[in-house]
């Protein structure tokens, strides 16, 4: 049985339409399920008996299971969330004082293989479908308390890459922007990717949403080190493909730049930045390597990252840092999964 979130609006209409449903009942579930956040068709007061077991001989309304949470000291929540299969993947909640982001993943595990991120050492098990991304949103917005900020953005930056799992992802962007959906703002959603060139050159198929792109080196034999996909879309078929992304509104592409210790720290990295990303249409968001066990890599000095930060600013650059969230309750991208799988945390 299919799960109700796994069909996008349109879909949704399709679906009524092949079995002949009363597509009355769309507006109920966009309503109630999407508007109300009230998960349980037997409690919504507007629907028939005989309606909600249409409804139920028809789609799950089940939700992934939150397996452990735990929060920071600075207000991050980190979750463990278990599909039917018994996989496990991560999400984490963000609050700051003008927004609250979910980072939530979008595969098992990774087939891209970065060096520096210990959810590659995993390898791939599968694709999330597309309900069981859009319930990471749903499960954690059930969970949170009632002062905590309802989750406004959304990046697409947990474990997986998103361009791999691409149709699943669309579906997912439709039912987070439309409006029977969750009804968020297209600038609030943001999909990350290490540069995959076959579905970037399709992002004209992809609501409109922004896109980061995991840049982390400007040679490519360093950025083939950090990320075997450099292999095969190196840097110029990236940057190629980068060019012909739709400029629908102001809105910047956002390249990810791992900074790592003594590896791509130095000036003629920060000249190699300025030559290949066109400052107008740009930001530079760095990103300080976050050590896990068994990594070749370090992370720079404070002073380190803030000069790398200022020399492109000075240049006219606009860039950002990273602020590390929630480094107390195993932040770092797989580390909360490995230690789950190696250990069995009590939720």
């Amino acid at each position: 049985m299919n799960a109700i979130y796994d069909f996008s609006p349109k879909k949704l209409v399709a679906y009524f339409e092949k079995n002949e449903l009363n597509k009355s009942l769309i507006k109920k579930i966009n309503k109630n399920f999407y508007h109300h956040l009230n998960y349980c068709p037997e409690s919504w007061d507007d629907i028939s008996k005989s309606n909600i077991k249409t409804l139920k001989d028809h789609f799950s309304f089940s939700m992934p299971k939150i397996i452990w949470r735990g929060k920071s000291k600075d207000g991050t929540k980190k979750y463990l969330i278990g599909f039917e299969d018994g996989l496990t993947v991560e999400a984490v909640y963000i609050p700051t004082e003008n927004r609250s982001t979910l980072c939530i993943s979008s595969q098992v595990g990774c087939a891209i293989g970065c060096t520096f991120c210990h959810t590659g050492t995993q390898g791939l098990s599968r694709n999330l479908k597309t309900h069981e991304i859009v319930g990471q949103l749903l499960a954690i917005t059930n969970d949170l308390e009632e002062d905590e900020a309802r989750i406004s953005n959304v990046v697409f930056m947990g474990q997986g890459e998103p361009l791999h799992n691409f149709r699943n992802v669309k579906d997912a962007c439709e039912i987070f922007l439309h409006q029977d959906g969750l009804a968020l703002s297209r600038q609030k959603i943001t999909i990350s990717t290490s540069g995959l060139v076959p579905q970037i050159e399709k992002w004209e198929e992809f609501p409109d949403v922004n896109v980061a792109v995991s840049l982390h080196a400007v040679r490519n034999d360093k950025r083939s080190e950090l990320m075997p996909i450099n292999k095969t879309h190196d840097l110029e078929r990236l940057f190629g493909a980068l060019k012909n992304i739709p400029q629908k509104s102001s809105r910047r592409i956002m390249y990810e730049y791992i900074l790592i210790k003594d590896f791509n720290d130095s000036p003629e990295d920060i000249e190699g930045l300025m030559k290949i990303i066109q400052k107008k249409h740009s930001k530079i968001n760095i990103i300080p390597f976050n050590d896990y066990p068994g990594s070749k890599f370090k992370r720079p000095s404070d002073e380190k990252i803030n000069w790398f930060r200022d020399q492109l600013h000075d240049n006219g650059f606009i860039t950002t840092i990273r602020v590390t969230r929630g480094d107390d309750i195993l932040a770092a991208c797989g580390q909360l999964k490995t230690e789950f799988e190696n250990n069995r945390l009590t939720p």
